[in-house]
């Protein structure tokens, strides 16, 4: 397991790379409309500081993330679009919200004792998960922001954090979606941003998933089609994974339709 410091460095640089693409953007900008279907710039940062904040509270105080989760809880499928609703402030307001609220929940991780557990949406995460399912985040809905504004959200070596959490909720993304759990594992084996090559699950797997790493990464976040992808699957289990991939906690997304 990379150690909790290193993976707190790697959503440091996440966070400090969505801020660049929002950073001193005029009004209208944070108005536009993202691939995330109702949801403006604006949403989307608003999503990472209230995710951020329940978060920090799942870590720090048990009794008040149940109380933030409370209100929400009479319709269970727009508890994300809600939270981000409750969020939205004017474009510097949010910025320096998420920005605060992100350096809260980093120190209040680097001081989680040790063997701490953290509730979050039906499971029970180490600090180490926390911050990988913390940087998935960063790194998908920062996507969506770059989309939006159209410029390109380059790929860094961080992505294998994603890759590995997209690869660890393998079982998660079938019981999402009504399906039982596959018994027989995936062999993953991703080409890198720098070329070198990551691999998990047993090699001696019959079913395998193979493409380039960005490529995973879009699949287990739902940001882009299956179709869309250079992504071969081999087996069974493997073909079905590409429907149901889903690395964050949650009901199934809505998906994206493919480009073509």
């Amino acid at each position: 397991m990379v150690e909790l410091a290193a993976l707190l460095t790697d959503l440091d640089a996440e966070t400090a790379e969505v801020d660049a693409l929002v950073k001193d953007r005029p009004r209208q900008d944070w108005d536009r409309p993202t691939p995330s279907a109702g949801w403006t710039v604006a949403h989307q940062i608003a999503h990472l500081a209230w995710t951020d904040h329940a978060a920090l509270l799942a870590t720090t105080d048990d009794a008040q993330f149940v109380a933030l989760l409370a209100p929400l809880a009479d319709d269970p499928d727009r508890i994300v679009d809600k939270g981000a609703e409750g969020f939205l402030a004017p474009p510097d307001e949010l910025r320096q919200r998420w920005l605060a609220g992100h350096r809260e929940l980093v120190e209040a991780l680097r001081a989680a004792p040790p063997g701490k557990r953290i509730p979050w949406f039906g499971n029970l995460l180490a600090p180490q998960s926390m911050v990988t399912a913390r940087l998935m985040e960063t790194w998908a809905h920062g996507l969506d922001i770059a989309d939006a504004l159209g410029v390109v959200h380059q790929p860094t070596q961080r992505l294998r954090h994603v890759a590995f959490l997209g690869f660890r909720t393998l079982g998660h993304s079938f019981l999402a979606h009504g399906q039982a759990v596959p018994s027989a594992p995936v062999r993953v084996e991703l080409i890198a941003p720098d070329g070198s090559m990551w691999a998990f699950g047993p090699e001696a797997a019959t079913d395998r998933l193979t493409g380039p790493a960005l490529d995973f990464c879009l699949l287990v976040t739902q940001r882009r089609h299956p179709k869309d992808l250079a992504l071969i699957a081999t087996g069974p289990v493997a073909t079905e994974w590409l429907g149901v991939a889903q690395a964050f906690a949650g009901p199934p997304g809505a998906k994206r339709e493919p480009v073509a």
